[in-house]
Protein backbone atom coordinates (compact mmCIF):
# COMPACT_ATOMS: atom_id res chain seq x y z
CA UNK A 1 0.00 0.00 0.00
CA UNK A 2 1.18 3.72 -1.11
CA UNK A 3 2.51 5.74 1.78
CA UNK A 4 0.68 8.54 2.89
CA UNK A 5 1.24 11.74 0.72
CA UNK A 6 2.21 14.69 2.00
CA UNK A 7 -0.11 16.99 3.74
CA UNK A 8 -2.44 13.83 4.62
CA UNK A 9 -3.75 14.82 7.83
CA UNK A 10 -5.66 12.37 10.03
CA UNK A 11 -4.25 8.79 12.42
CA UNK A 12 -5.66 6.78 9.15
CA UNK A 13 -5.92 8.56 6.20
CA UNK A 14 -6.29 4.99 4.32
CA UNK A 15 -9.73 5.52 6.18
CA UNK A 16 -11.16 9.06 5.59
CA UNK A 17 -14.36 8.73 8.08
CA UNK A 18 -12.04 8.56 11.21
CA UNK A 19 -10.56 11.77 10.23
CA UNK A 20 -12.28 14.57 11.68
CA UNK A 21 -11.05 17.14 8.63
CA UNK A 22 -12.49 14.76 6.22
CA UNK A 23 -15.72 14.52 8.25
CA UNK A 24 -15.96 18.04 8.31
CA UNK A 25 -15.07 18.32 4.34
CA UNK A 26 -17.83 15.32 3.69
CA UNK A 27 -20.48 17.08 5.70
CA UNK A 28 -19.87 20.29 4.22
CA UNK A 29 -20.07 19.16 1.25
CA UNK A 30 -23.26 17.05 1.36
CA UNK A 31 -24.95 19.98 2.36
CA UNK A 32 -23.44 22.26 -0.51
CA UNK A 33 -24.32 19.40 -2.84
CA UNK A 34 -28.19 19.06 -1.13
CA UNK A 35 -28.52 22.71 -2.48
CA UNK A 36 -26.73 23.05 -5.31
CA UNK A 37 -28.95 19.81 -7.09
CA UNK A 38 -31.95 22.61 -6.42
CA UNK A 39 -30.50 25.68 -7.91
CA UNK A 40 -31.53 24.64 -11.38
CA UNK A 41 -35.36 24.11 -11.08
CA UNK A 42 -35.59 26.61 -8.80
CA UNK A 43 -33.86 29.32 -10.57
CA UNK A 44 -35.42 28.26 -13.95
CA UNK A 45 -39.12 28.86 -12.73
CA UNK A 46 -38.48 31.69 -10.05
CA UNK A 47 -37.16 33.49 -13.77
CA UNK A 48 -40.04 32.33 -15.51
CA UNK A 49 -42.41 33.36 -12.67
CA UNK A 50 -40.85 36.40 -12.84
CA UNK A 51 -40.72 37.18 -16.71
CA UNK A 52 -42.36 34.65 -18.53
CA UNK A 53 -39.50 34.41 -20.84
CA UNK A 54 -37.23 31.10 -21.64
CA UNK A 55 -34.37 33.48 -23.17
CA UNK A 56 -33.94 35.01 -19.15
CA UNK A 57 -33.49 32.00 -18.26
CA UNK A 58 -30.85 31.32 -20.91
CA UNK A 59 -29.47 34.73 -19.95
CA UNK A 60 -28.91 33.73 -16.13
CA UNK A 61 -28.15 30.78 -16.48
CA UNK A 62 -25.36 31.28 -19.63
CA UNK A 63 -24.37 34.66 -17.62
CA UNK A 64 -23.02 32.29 -15.00
CA UNK A 65 -21.61 29.22 -17.11
CA UNK A 66 -19.41 31.52 -18.71
CA UNK A 67 -17.88 32.97 -15.54
CA UNK A 68 -17.34 29.56 -14.02
CA UNK A 69 -15.48 28.50 -17.56
CA UNK A 70 -13.73 31.87 -18.17
CA UNK A 71 -12.44 31.55 -14.29
CA UNK A 72 -11.15 27.42 -14.02
CA UNK A 73 -8.24 28.26 -14.80
CA UNK A 74 -7.58 31.09 -12.50
CA UNK A 75 -8.98 28.88 -10.00
CA UNK A 76 -6.63 26.14 -10.47
CA UNK A 77 -3.15 28.13 -9.35
CA UNK A 78 -4.98 29.78 -6.33
CA UNK A 79 -6.30 26.81 -5.00
CA UNK A 80 -2.55 25.26 -5.71
CA UNK A 81 -0.71 28.76 -4.51
CA UNK A 82 -2.73 28.70 -1.06
CA UNK A 83 -4.44 26.61 1.39
CA UNK A 84 -6.77 24.88 -0.26
CA UNK A 85 -9.75 24.59 2.78
CA UNK A 86 -9.56 28.63 3.17
CA UNK A 87 -9.98 28.67 -0.85
CA UNK A 88 -12.95 26.40 -0.24
CA UNK A 89 -14.42 28.04 2.84
CA UNK A 90 -14.07 31.37 0.96
CA UNK A 91 -15.70 30.80 -2.13
CA UNK A 92 -18.72 28.86 -0.11
CA UNK A 93 -19.52 31.98 2.17
CA UNK A 94 -19.25 33.98 -1.72
CA UNK A 95 -21.76 31.83 -3.34
CA UNK A 96 -23.96 32.07 -0.31
CA UNK A 97 -23.89 35.47 -0.08
CA UNK A 98 -24.59 35.94 -4.18
CA UNK A 99 -27.12 33.34 -3.94
CA UNK A 100 -28.73 35.17 -0.65
CA UNK A 101 -29.00 38.40 -3.41
CA UNK A 102 -30.51 36.44 -6.43
CA UNK A 103 -33.31 34.72 -3.45
CA UNK A 104 -34.14 38.53 -2.76
CA UNK A 105 -34.56 39.71 -6.15
CA UNK A 106 -36.91 37.05 -7.23
CA UNK A 107 -39.18 36.74 -3.59
CA UNK A 108 -39.50 40.60 -4.23
CA UNK A 109 -39.79 40.82 -8.03
CA UNK A 110 -37.19 43.15 -9.47
CA UNK A 111 -36.28 43.47 -13.04
CA UNK A 112 -34.15 40.48 -13.92
CA UNK A 113 -31.19 42.49 -15.33
CA UNK A 114 -30.53 42.66 -11.86
CA UNK A 115 -29.91 39.04 -11.79
CA UNK A 116 -26.74 39.28 -13.98
CA UNK A 117 -24.41 40.11 -11.62
CA UNK A 118 -25.38 37.70 -9.36
CA UNK A 119 -25.35 35.05 -11.67
CA UNK A 120 -21.74 36.42 -12.83
CA UNK A 121 -20.28 36.42 -9.74
CA UNK A 122 -22.14 33.34 -8.43
CA UNK A 123 -20.19 31.55 -11.95
CA UNK A 124 -16.65 33.04 -10.74
CA UNK A 125 -16.85 31.33 -7.31
CA UNK A 126 -17.75 28.05 -9.01
CA UNK A 127 -15.06 28.80 -10.78
CA UNK A 128 -12.56 29.21 -8.38
CA UNK A 129 -14.09 26.31 -6.49
CA UNK A 130 -13.78 23.68 -9.02
CA UNK A 131 -9.87 23.14 -8.98
CA UNK A 132 -10.02 23.42 -4.78
CA UNK A 133 -12.30 20.07 -5.09
CA UNK A 134 -10.31 18.33 -7.84
CA UNK A 135 -6.46 19.16 -5.18
CA UNK A 136 -8.13 18.70 -1.72
CA UNK A 137 -8.69 14.86 -1.25
CA UNK A 138 -5.14 14.40 -1.41
CA UNK A 139 -4.95 16.40 1.73
CA UNK A 140 -7.20 14.21 3.06
CA UNK A 141 -6.83 10.71 2.59
CA UNK A 142 -4.34 8.33 1.06
CA UNK A 143 -3.89 4.76 -0.41
CA UNK A 144 -7.22 2.94 -0.45
CA UNK A 145 -8.90 6.28 1.11
CA UNK A 146 -7.96 8.00 -1.73
CA UNK A 147 -10.87 6.26 -3.56
CA UNK A 148 -12.99 5.04 -0.37
CA UNK A 149 -13.17 9.68 0.03
CA UNK A 150 -14.44 9.86 -4.16
CA UNK A 151 -16.87 7.03 -3.55
CA UNK A 152 -18.22 8.27 -0.47
CA UNK A 153 -18.48 11.86 -1.46
CA UNK A 154 -19.85 10.29 -5.14
CA UNK A 155 -22.59 9.00 -2.96
CA UNK A 156 -23.74 12.02 -1.31
CA UNK A 157 -23.63 13.63 -4.78
CA UNK A 158 -25.67 11.09 -6.30
CA UNK A 159 -28.44 11.11 -3.77
CA UNK A 160 -28.45 15.31 -3.79
CA UNK A 161 -28.99 14.72 -7.68
CA UNK A 162 -31.83 12.15 -7.28
CA UNK A 163 -33.69 13.82 -4.04
CA UNK A 164 -32.37 17.85 -4.71
CA UNK A 165 -34.60 19.07 -7.85
CA UNK A 166 -37.87 16.89 -6.28
CA UNK A 167 -37.72 19.09 -2.90
CA UNK A 168 -36.58 21.98 -5.22
CA UNK A 169 -39.38 21.22 -7.20
CA UNK A 170 -42.01 20.80 -3.99
CA UNK A 171 -40.41 24.38 -2.65
CA UNK A 172 -41.35 26.20 -5.82
CA UNK A 173 -44.64 24.91 -6.24
CA UNK A 174 -45.70 25.91 -3.03
CA UNK A 175 -43.45 29.40 -1.91
CA UNK A 176 -41.97 30.37 -5.05
CA UNK A 177 -38.32 29.96 -6.82
CA UNK A 178 -36.90 32.68 -4.69
CA UNK A 179 -37.49 30.37 -1.02
CA UNK A 180 -36.00 27.71 -3.11
CA UNK A 181 -32.79 29.75 -3.89
CA UNK A 182 -32.83 30.92 -0.51
CA UNK A 183 -32.31 27.65 0.77
CA UNK A 184 -29.52 26.87 -1.33
CA UNK A 185 -27.64 29.92 -0.22
CA UNK A 186 -28.20 28.48 3.69
CA UNK A 187 -26.34 25.06 2.47
CA UNK A 188 -23.62 27.25 0.85
CA UNK A 189 -22.89 29.25 4.34
CA UNK A 190 -23.50 26.42 6.34
CA UNK A 191 -21.41 24.04 4.01
CA UNK A 192 -18.59 27.44 4.29
CA UNK A 193 -19.34 27.02 8.69
CA UNK A 194 -18.01 23.03 8.13
CA UNK A 195 -15.07 23.79 5.73
CA UNK A 196 -14.03 26.38 8.03
CA UNK A 197 -13.34 23.87 10.55
CA UNK A 198 -10.94 21.48 8.25
CA UNK A 199 -7.14 22.35 9.64
CA UNK A 200 -5.21 21.55 6.86
CA UNK A 201 -0.98 22.39 5.95
CA UNK A 202 -0.52 25.67 3.88
CA UNK A 203 1.02 24.83 0.48
CA UNK A 204 4.45 23.61 -0.34
CA UNK A 205 7.13 26.26 -0.62
CA UNK A 206 7.45 27.28 -4.78
CA UNK A 207 11.02 27.52 -6.49
CA UNK A 208 12.10 30.43 -6.49
CA UNK A 209 9.51 32.43 -5.53
CA UNK A 210 7.32 31.68 -8.51
CA UNK A 211 4.35 33.88 -9.76
CA UNK A 212 1.05 33.37 -10.27
CA UNK A 213 1.56 33.35 -14.47
CA UNK A 214 4.65 30.97 -13.55
CA UNK A 215 2.42 28.76 -11.82
CA UNK A 216 -0.08 28.31 -14.39
CA UNK A 217 2.45 27.92 -16.50
CA UNK A 218 3.99 25.33 -14.99
CA UNK A 219 0.13 23.73 -14.93
CA UNK A 220 -0.15 23.87 -18.72
CA UNK A 221 3.18 22.31 -18.96
CA UNK A 222 2.65 19.60 -16.84
CA UNK A 223 -1.08 19.36 -18.33
CA UNK A 224 0.28 19.40 -22.53
CA UNK A 225 3.32 17.00 -21.68
CA UNK A 226 1.45 13.74 -20.64
CA UNK A 227 -0.99 12.26 -23.00
CA UNK A 228 -2.77 10.18 -20.80
CA UNK A 229 -4.06 13.14 -19.25
CA UNK A 230 -4.77 15.03 -22.06
CA UNK A 231 -6.07 12.36 -24.48
CA UNK A 232 -8.82 12.14 -21.78
CA UNK A 233 -9.80 15.62 -21.88
CA UNK A 234 -9.90 15.63 -25.48
CA UNK A 235 -12.43 12.59 -25.38
CA UNK A 236 -14.41 14.55 -22.51
CA UNK A 237 -14.41 17.47 -24.85
CA UNK A 238 -16.29 15.16 -28.03
CA UNK A 239 -18.68 13.36 -25.46
CA UNK A 240 -19.52 16.43 -23.65
CA UNK A 241 -20.62 18.52 -27.10
CA UNK A 242 -22.78 15.22 -28.08
CA UNK A 243 -23.89 14.39 -24.70
CA UNK A 244 -24.97 18.01 -24.24
CA UNK A 245 -26.52 18.63 -27.42
CA UNK A 246 -28.54 15.53 -28.22
CA UNK A 247 -29.62 14.72 -24.38
CA UNK A 248 -30.01 17.95 -23.16
CA UNK A 249 -31.83 19.63 -26.02
CA UNK A 250 -33.15 16.89 -28.63
CA UNK A 251 -33.45 14.33 -25.84
CA UNK A 252 -36.78 16.82 -24.28
CA UNK A 253 -37.62 16.94 -27.61
CA UNK A 254 -37.98 13.45 -28.80
CA UNK A 255 -39.37 12.27 -25.76
CA UNK A 256 -42.37 14.79 -25.90
CA UNK A 257 -43.13 13.09 -28.61
CA UNK A 258 -42.56 9.52 -27.88
CA UNK A 259 -42.20 8.30 -24.02
CA UNK A 260 -43.99 11.87 -22.49
CA UNK A 261 -42.25 13.89 -20.25
CA UNK A 262 -43.36 11.57 -17.35
CA UNK A 263 -41.44 8.53 -19.33
CA UNK A 264 -39.01 11.30 -19.50
CA UNK A 265 -37.99 12.29 -15.49
CA UNK A 266 -38.11 7.91 -15.01
CA UNK A 267 -35.43 7.50 -17.29
CA UNK A 268 -33.07 10.85 -15.64
CA UNK A 269 -34.47 9.05 -12.39
CA UNK A 270 -32.81 5.49 -13.74
CA UNK A 271 -29.75 7.13 -14.46
CA UNK A 272 -29.27 9.21 -10.59
CA UNK A 273 -29.98 5.42 -9.45
CA UNK A 274 -27.62 3.72 -11.72
CA UNK A 275 -24.65 5.85 -10.39
CA UNK A 276 -25.86 6.02 -6.53
CA UNK A 277 -25.73 2.28 -6.71
CA UNK A 278 -22.37 2.55 -8.68
CA UNK A 279 -20.78 4.95 -5.75
CA UNK A 280 -21.87 2.95 -2.79
CA UNK A 281 -20.21 -0.51 -4.10
CA UNK A 282 -17.24 1.49 -5.03
CA UNK A 283 -16.68 2.43 -1.11
CA UNK A 284 -15.92 -1.70 -0.48
CA UNK A 285 -14.97 -2.81 -3.90
CA UNK A 286 -11.43 -2.11 -4.59
CA UNK A 287 -10.70 -0.87 -8.55
CA UNK A 288 -8.77 -3.07 -10.88
CA UNK A 289 -4.84 -2.17 -10.81
CA UNK A 290 -5.17 -1.33 -14.66
CA UNK A 291 -8.10 0.78 -14.19
CA UNK A 292 -8.17 3.05 -17.24
CA UNK A 293 -9.09 0.66 -20.13
CA UNK A 294 -12.20 -0.93 -18.27
CA UNK A 295 -13.42 2.56 -17.24
CA UNK A 296 -13.13 4.84 -20.16
CA UNK A 297 -14.29 1.32 -22.24
CA UNK A 298 -17.31 1.74 -20.17
CA UNK A 299 -17.83 4.95 -21.00
CA UNK A 300 -19.14 4.01 -23.99
CA UNK A 301 -22.29 2.85 -22.35
CA UNK A 302 -23.11 6.11 -21.23
CA UNK A 303 -23.91 7.12 -25.20
CA UNK A 304 -25.96 3.83 -25.60
CA UNK A 305 -28.96 6.23 -24.57
CA UNK A 306 -28.34 8.95 -27.09
CA UNK A 307 -28.45 6.26 -30.09
CA UNK A 308 -31.52 4.55 -28.72
CA UNK A 309 -32.99 8.00 -28.48
CA UNK A 310 -32.40 8.57 -32.34
CA UNK A 311 -33.79 4.94 -33.04
CA UNK A 312 -36.82 5.58 -31.57
CA UNK A 313 -36.64 2.95 -28.52
CA UNK A 314 -39.09 2.57 -25.70
CA UNK A 315 -39.64 3.96 -22.02
CA UNK A 316 -37.77 0.36 -20.71
CA UNK A 317 -35.07 -0.29 -23.00
CA UNK A 318 -34.33 3.79 -22.47
CA UNK A 319 -34.33 3.32 -18.94
CA UNK A 320 -32.24 -0.08 -18.51
CA UNK A 321 -29.47 2.00 -20.80
CA UNK A 322 -29.62 5.27 -19.00
CA UNK A 323 -29.36 3.13 -15.42
CA UNK A 324 -26.14 1.12 -17.15
CA UNK A 325 -24.71 4.81 -17.92
CA UNK A 326 -25.61 6.08 -15.03
CA UNK A 327 -23.39 3.30 -13.11
CA UNK A 328 -20.34 3.83 -15.94
CA UNK A 329 -20.27 7.39 -15.46
CA UNK A 330 -20.04 6.62 -11.83
CA UNK A 331 -16.94 4.11 -12.57
CA UNK A 332 -14.80 6.34 -14.68
CA UNK A 333 -15.23 9.54 -12.19
CA UNK A 334 -14.04 7.35 -9.19
CA UNK A 335 -11.63 5.83 -11.52
CA UNK A 336 -10.10 9.25 -12.84
CA UNK A 337 -10.31 11.05 -9.91
CA UNK A 338 -8.12 8.02 -8.07
CA UNK A 339 -6.03 7.85 -10.81
CA UNK A 340 -5.43 11.85 -11.09
CA UNK A 341 -4.71 11.86 -7.06
CA UNK A 342 -2.19 8.96 -7.57
CA UNK A 343 -0.15 10.19 -10.40
CA UNK A 344 -0.35 13.95 -10.47
CA UNK A 345 1.83 15.32 -7.98
CA UNK A 346 -0.14 17.07 -4.77
CA UNK A 347 1.22 20.68 -5.66
CA UNK A 348 0.20 20.59 -9.70
CA UNK A 349 -3.40 19.09 -8.97
CA UNK A 350 -5.52 21.72 -8.95
CA UNK A 351 -3.84 23.98 -12.07
CA UNK A 352 -3.96 20.25 -14.44
CA UNK A 353 -7.18 19.52 -12.97
CA UNK A 354 -8.69 23.58 -13.88
CA UNK A 355 -7.19 22.59 -17.50
CA UNK A 356 -9.28 19.09 -17.67
CA UNK A 357 -11.98 20.60 -16.25
CA UNK A 358 -11.92 23.94 -19.02
CA UNK A 359 -11.06 22.30 -22.11
CA UNK A 360 -13.77 19.52 -21.69
CA UNK A 361 -16.43 22.16 -20.61
CA UNK A 362 -15.42 24.76 -23.58
CA UNK A 363 -17.28 22.12 -25.92
CA UNK A 364 -20.79 22.54 -24.21
CA UNK A 365 -21.99 26.04 -26.23
CA UNK A 366 -21.22 24.28 -29.35
CA UNK A 367 -22.63 20.71 -28.83
CA UNK A 368 -26.22 23.25 -27.65
CA UNK A 369 -25.79 25.26 -30.78
CA UNK A 370 -25.07 22.85 -33.54
CA UNK A 371 -27.53 20.22 -32.16
CA UNK A 372 -31.18 22.27 -33.38
CA UNK A 373 -29.44 23.16 -36.42
CA UNK A 374 -27.94 20.29 -37.74
CA UNK A 375 -31.46 18.46 -36.68
CA UNK A 376 -33.06 21.45 -38.78
CA UNK A 377 -31.38 19.96 -41.69
CA UNK A 378 -30.88 16.21 -41.66
CA UNK A 379 -33.70 15.72 -38.87
CA UNK A 380 -33.64 15.17 -35.16
CA UNK A 381 -33.22 10.82 -34.80
CA UNK A 382 -29.90 11.14 -37.44
CA UNK A 383 -28.56 13.39 -35.36
CA UNK A 384 -28.90 11.76 -32.30
CA UNK A 385 -27.85 8.32 -33.90
CA UNK A 386 -24.50 10.12 -34.99
CA UNK A 387 -23.82 11.86 -32.00
CA UNK A 388 -24.26 8.70 -29.80
CA UNK A 389 -22.35 6.79 -32.19
CA UNK A 390 -19.53 9.41 -32.55
CA UNK A 391 -19.71 9.60 -28.58
CA UNK A 392 -19.27 5.82 -28.11
CA UNK A 393 -16.49 5.24 -30.16
CA UNK A 394 -14.45 8.35 -28.90
CA UNK A 395 -14.10 6.36 -25.95
CA UNK A 396 -13.53 3.17 -26.76
CA UNK A 397 -11.02 4.57 -29.35
CA UNK A 398 -9.00 6.21 -26.30
CA UNK A 399 -9.67 2.48 -23.87
CA UNK A 400 -7.63 0.92 -26.81
CA UNK A 401 -4.59 3.46 -26.41
CA UNK A 402 -1.34 1.36 -25.25
CA UNK A 403 -0.52 3.75 -22.53
CA UNK A 404 -3.49 3.73 -20.06
CA UNK A 405 -2.29 0.10 -19.64
CA UNK A 406 0.66 1.22 -17.94
CA UNK A 407 -0.97 3.06 -15.37
CA UNK A 408 -1.47 1.25 -12.36
CA UNK A 409 -2.93 2.03 -8.48
CA UNK A 410 -0.14 0.38 -6.68
CA UNK A 411 -2.05 0.87 -3.47
CA UNK A 412 -5.19 -1.08 -4.06
CA UNK A 413 -5.54 -3.89 -1.82
CA UNK A 414 -5.90 -7.78 -2.75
Amino acid sequence: MAAPRPGVTGADASRPLRSPSFRWYFAGRSISLAGSAMSPVALAFGVLALTGSAYWVAAVTGTAMVATVATMLVGGGIADRYRRSTVLWLTSLGAGLTQAGVAVLLITHQHPVLLLPFAAGNGVLQGLTTPVLRGILSNLASGRGLQRASSLLASAGNLARIAGPAGAGLLTASVGGGWAIAADSASFLLAAACFARIALPGPAERDGGRSMLGDLREGWAYFASHPWFWSVTLAFAVFNATNRGVWAVLGPVIAFHTIGAAGWGLVLSAQGVGALLASVVLVKVPLLRRPMPLALAAMALAAVPLILLGAGAGLVWLAAATFLGGVAVELFTVTWETVNLTHIPERLLSRVGAHDEFWSFVSFPLGQTAAPVLAAVIGTALVALTGGTVAALMMLLVALLPMFRRIELHHVDR
